[in-house]
C-alpha cells in the first residue's frame, strides 16, 4: 500500500491535532465520529500536513475530485447526494467502510466520512501533483 510510507507521520499529526495518543489513531478511524474532529481541527490538520509534506491542499478538493466530471445536478439535488453522486463518492473514498454511506446523504456530511487513510491518500495525491508540476 502506497500510503504506508507516509502513514506514520500522518498518524502523528492527526494524534497531535486531535489530542489523542498515537496508538489510538487507526487507519480506518473516522476523524469526526471516532476522534471528534471539528471544523477548526480540519483547518489545523490541513495546515500541519501542508507544512510537513510541503504541499497545498485546496479547500473543497475532495468533493470536487469525487464529482469526477459529474455536473452539479448529477452529483447533488437540494443539498443531498443523488444515487449517481453517492456511487461516485463511494468509488472515490474506497477506503471508507460501506456502512458509513447512506442514501440521499447530505453533501455537508461528506467530511464525516474521512478516515486517517483518506488523509494519507490526499497527501499522496498532492505530493504527486507537486512533483508533476515541478517536472514540467
Amino acid at each position: 500500500m502506497k500510503t504506508d510510507t507516509i502513514y506514520p507521520k500522518v498518524r502523528e499529526i492527526v494524534a497531535d491535532v486531535l489530542a489523542f495518543d498515537e496508538e489510538e489513531i487507526q487507519r480506518d478511524g473516522s476523524l469526526v465520529n471516532d476522534y471528534s474532529a471539528e471544523s477548526i481541527d480540519f483547518l489545523d490538520l490541513v495546515y500541519q500536513l501542508e507544512r510537513e509534506f510541503k504541499i497545498k491542499i485546496p479547500r473543497g478538493m475532495i468533493e470536487q475530485e469525487a464529482r469526477h466530471g459529474l455536473s452539479d445536478e448529477e452529483f447533488e439535488e437540494n443539498g443531498r447526494l443523488t444515487d449517481k453522486g453517492l456511487e461516485q463518492l463511494r468509488a472515490f473514498l474506497s477506503e471508507v467502510p460501506e456502512d458509513r454511506f447512506t442514501p440521499r446523504m447530505q453533501v455537508a456530511l461528506i467530511p464525516t466520512l474521512f478516515t486517517v487513510e483518506t488523509i494519507c491518500k490526499i497527501v499522496l495525491r498532492e505530493q504527486e501533483r507537486a512533483e508533476q508540476a515541478a517536472s514540467t
